[in-house]
């Protein structure tokens, strides 16, 4: 995945983190929720694009194996 994949992971995990602060300031319980849940889901996609990172750098591997590069 790109850079920008994973600045945009860190941002989507970011803005969660101030969901849930913001929600404990507030005593607003389904804002820090929200806020925990959008953590989640930037964690999990930050998760796939390092997996396909390394998938892509083993395939780039064989390949090179294969040319002889």
């Amino acid at each position: 995945m790109a850079i920008s994949d994973d600045a945009k992971n860190k941002a989507e995990e970011l803005k969660g983190r101030g969901k849930e602060a913001t929600g404990s300031l507030t005593g607003d319980e389904d804002l820090k929720n929200e806020g925990k849940a959008d953590q989640g889901v930037a964690q999990g996609k930050q998760k796939i694009a390092d997996a396909a990172d390394a998938v892509k750098g083993k395939v780039d591997d064989v390949k090179d194996k294969l040319t002889g590069n």
